[in-house]
């Protein structure tokens, strides 16, 4: 599938780092270096425009290295990019770690995943049919 983009930063347009990976590596384009306090959240820019078909979204997801290794997610995550948004896409940043980090000129800071998506109508019933799960909620698989 080709989607129109607009790059406005200095770096590569996002890419599969693996034949089997399902989100692109988005990188912070910023003039200068960007620090996160703990529990601080900031918008990372990245300097890429999109125009995404109908039916179509832009997941915009952590990158579990940095997760990891220093507590770094995104806030609304998944963040949706929807098929109608022609604004820069931008990561809402958190810091759950007890340090503060740096966020540099072309760090990967989050992956983007192109996903179909339906639209709905709905269909107001009276009950619904029955399963072996029910009604169970929160852990009501584990054991």
């Amino acid at each position: 599938m080709k989607i129109r983009i607009i790059n406005k930063s200095a770096h590569s347009l996002p890419e599969y780092e693996t034949a089997s990976s399902a989100g692109m590596d988005l990188r912070a384009n910023l003039s200068e270096t960007v620090v996160l306090k703990p529990m601080e959240r900031k918008l990372i820019p990245s300097g890429l425009f999109i125009e995404l078909p109908v039916g179509f979204e832009a997941q915009i997801r952590p990158r579990s290295g940095l997760a990891l290794k220093n507590g770094i997610s995104i806030l609304n995550s998944p963040g949706t990019i929807d098929a109608d948004y022609r604004g820069e896409i931008k990561i809402l940043l958190i810091n759950f770690s007890e340090t503060n980090f740096e966020i540099n000129n072309g760090d990967r800071v989050a992956q983007m995943i192109i996903s179909r998506h339906e639209k709905v109508s709905w269909e107001e019933v009276e009950f619904l049919t029955e399963t072996v799960r029910g009604s169970g909620g929160y852990g009501h698989t584990g054991k």
